[in-house]
């Protein structure tokens, strides 16, 4: 098992198990957004092709059990060894079809915030078009943001929809669990949105008191898993529900049966959240990533010991270059712990930082004006200080604050 000593160090210990995204040659900041996958994660794209070309379409029998591998790596996150899950290719595919099984016609209001990500903006935004009720609550002060969205809950809200982490600021949202007691109280449902989460941040479900709460999140970013693994995790009163919008995999075991074609039927469990016919590779490179995570030992404590050392470092590094607040600057009221898996940087800026940064072999990311540095237990305490070294070399170049 790994240290955080041997993160730190130079080279970092992990690094050679990346060398084909090139880790040790170029700074990537990225891990907000999309860290490196491992080189074993393409053993398991080699052998998607390899059941492909010897299956052909029997494929879909060794497929299963992989996607049945990335559903238990989830559920080991979460802490919820037992709970139903349903994949998909993207978190807006599992969002449509959790908002066709809601009530919409009985509860026509949804309650969200004004920082979610762009997968819960856009697809509301146009409900709201179509007609629904949608109220975005602000999501400053975050120390209150779970309180206001229960107060603001009633008997029309079909669905309240927050994210555990805000995607621009990393900051975490606290206090879940009031506000799935508060929705359950009112007959919402509570879709909280872990993306951000996962990784840097442990999370229990249970012990925050989410068990009736939907959880949807994805690998893409911190988990290396890379594109097509998202999930929606299902509560006990899912089991109940009829999502309009229910691909043929929903009835997948039931195929061979003389049931009346005309009659939609749901499978059991994540089943009644399925999709279609989807790109088996992600499952089979998924689930040769989250083994490959569990023989580095990084688990959810260690990632997240990790990511307040190295978010923490940017941090300090960042505040000793005592920069021009109007050019650049951070939230310093917020504690590192209240922060997730980057830091996000207050600048006009943004995209000439940016190119700038890029020209300096320093990959980073951008929001409106939030320009983010993702770090990622395979960059080296060195690595991390040349970043920001780099930085204050790009802030330095811009023209002076008028």
């Amino acid at each position: 098992m790994i240290a955080l000593e041997e993160i730190r160090r130079s080279p970092n210990a992990l690094a050679p198990h990346y060398r084909r995204f090139g880790v040790e040659e170029r700074l990537l900041l990225t891990g907000h957004s999309h860290q490196a996958w491992p080189d074993v994660a393409a053993e398991g794209q080699l052998a998607a092709f390899a059941d492909a070309a010897a299956l052909v379409d029997d494929k879909w029998g060794p497929a299963p059990a992989k996607a049945e591998e990335v559903r238990a790596g989830f559920r080991r996150l979460l802490g919820d060894p037992e709970g139903d899950v349903a994949l998909g290719a993207n978190t807006h595919d599992l969002l449509v079809r959790f908002l066709s099984a809601l009530d919409l016609r009985g509860r026509p209001r949804l309650l969200t915030t004004d920082g979610e990500f762009h997968t819960v903006r856009r697809q509301l935004a146009r409900l709201a078009e179509y007609g629904l009720e949608v109220v975005r609550v602000p999501t400053e002060p975050v120390a209150t943001l779970a309180e206001r969205l229960a107060a603001a809950t009633d008997e029309r809200t079909g669905a309240v929809i927050v994210s555990a982490v805000l995607f621009e600021t990393a900051r975490i949202v606290p206090d879940l669990g009031p506000l799935a007691a508060a929705c359950a109280q009112r007959g919402a449902q509570l879709l909280v949105d872990v993306y951000h989460a996962l990784g840097p941040v442990p999370f229990d479900l249970h012990g925050q008191d989410l068990g009736d709460a939907w959880i949807v999140g994805g690998g893409y970013k911190y988990l290396q898993l890379g594109e097509g693994n998202c999930f929606l995790r299902l509560p006990p009163q899912a089991q109940t529900m009829r999502p309009v919008v229910t691909g043929w995999f929903a009835e997948f075991d039931s195929l061979a049966g003389d049931g009346d074609p005309e009659t939609v039927t749901y499978g059991s469990g994540g089943a009644r959240f399925a999709g279609s016919t989807y790109d088996t590779t992600s499952h089979y490179r998924a689930a040769r990533v989250f083994e490959f995570f569990a023989e580095q030992g990084l688990a959810p404590a260690f990632l997240r010991e990790v990511a307040q050392h190295q978010v923490g470092r940017l941090a300090a590094n960042f505040d000793a270059l005592d920069l021009d607040e109007r050019l650049i600057t951070r939230d310093r009221t917020v504690p590192i712990s209240g922060l997730a898996g980057f830091l996000a940087l207050r600048t006009p800026h943004v995209a000439e930082l940016q190119s700038a940064l890029a020209a300096r072999g320093v990959l980073t990311d951008g929001r409106r004006d939030h320009l983010r540095l993702g770090p990622a237990p395979y960059l080296s305490d060195a690595q991390l200080d040349a970043a920001v070294a780099a930085l204050g070399e790009a802030v330095g170049a811009l023209a002076p604050a008028r």
